[in-house]
Parts: structure tokens; C-alpha cells; sequence
């Protein structure tokens, strides 16, 4: 049996059925075959960074335990945003579904498909506050506390929402 490895994937989504596409994406994660979620951050609903006038994110933090490499856990997000009809039209526009691999155990990675950590991890408040809510004592690879990386961002343009999907309102 493999070992498992701990990872962190950040969701978003500001399109159609929001709430329905993340909770699907983390109920599908969590009944895939070397996959386990095991935690859930709070919820943030975010401004869009995007190009247009786009809806408000909703954006999380899972922490997943699995078996599988990180390439083939990447292949499985992007599958699920196909699944939940993401478009890759425009750079940063307006989401069904977006799953970002944030971290992978210690690992420090640069390939043509993944970068790990996630290149814009500490850029993004959004990502950082859900992260650090979830995993108050994460340190990426390099040492630097997540702690800090929230303290220095803050939390413009951030509204806490509330524990689960199921209380959040639309």
C-alpha cells in the first residue's frame, strides 16, 4: 500500500450552482480511491479579480490525505472543474469551478504542468485566510509560516461567511 501523502487544494467557484459545484468537488474527492478529505476551512465569500464585471468567489481550503503523485492528483481537480463545465477562455474570468493544488507534503516542484507550492499561494488572501483557518501551524517548504503570510496580507476585499456550504448564504 502507498503511503499517503497530505496535500491542500484551494476552491473557488463565482458561477452558476456554487455551492452545489464545491460540494460536489469535495464529496467526489472524498470518494476517490486514494483519496480522504480531512479537513474543510471556513468559507469566504471574495471581489473578483478578474477581467469584467464578474460575481462575488466563494473560496475555501481542503486538506486531503492520498496515495496518488501529484500529477495525477492535479489531473483529477482539472477533470472535476471539466466535469463542473469550467472554461478556460479567459485568464482569470469568471469560474464554475476552480481547484488549485496548493501544497503536496514538503514538496518544492517546477515542471511545465505543476508548480508546487501553488505560484501565487502567499499573493492571495482569499487562499491564505481559509489555509491558515484550517492549518493555524502550516509552514510551506521554505519555513515561512502561513500565519504570517495572513497577518501580512489582511483581509481586504475578504467577508468571512460561515463554517459549511450548508450555512452559507446565496
Amino acid at each position: 500500500m502507498a503511503a499517503e501523502s497530505s496535500a491542500y487544494i484551494a476552491l473557488g467557484a463565482n458561477l452558476g450552482d456554487v455551492k452545489g459545484n464545491l460540494r460536489h468537488a469535495i464529496e467526489t474527492l472524498d470518494a476517490t480511491p486514494g483519496c480522504r478529505v480531512t479537513g474543510v476551512s471556513p468559507w469566504y465569500r471574495t471581489r473578483a479579480i478578474g477581467p469584467g464585471n464578474q460575481p462575488d468567489y466563494l473560496n475555501g481550503v481542503l486538506a486531503l490525505a492520498t496515495t496518488l503523485e501529484p500529477h495525477a492528483l492535479l489531473d483529477l481537480l482539472q477533470a472535476l472543474e471539466a466535469a463542473a463545465a469550467r472554461e478556460r477562455t479567459v485568464r482569470w474570468g469568471a469560474r464554475t469551478l476552480d481547484l488549485d493544488l496548493l501544497l503536496f507534503d514538503d514538496l518544492s516542484l517546477a515542471d511545465e504542468r505543476l508548480t508546487l507550492p501553488h505560484p501565487r499561494l502567499a499573493e492571495r488572501n482569499f487562499v491564505v485566510y481559509p489555509l491558515s483557518d484550517l492549518a493555524p501551524a502550516l509552514r510551506l517548504p521554505d519555513g515561512t509560516p502561513v500565519a504570517r503570510l495572513r497577518a501580512t496580507l489582511g483581509a481586504r476585499g475578504l467577508e468571512a461567511t460561515f463554517a459549511t456550504l450548508e450555512q452559507t448564504d446565496d
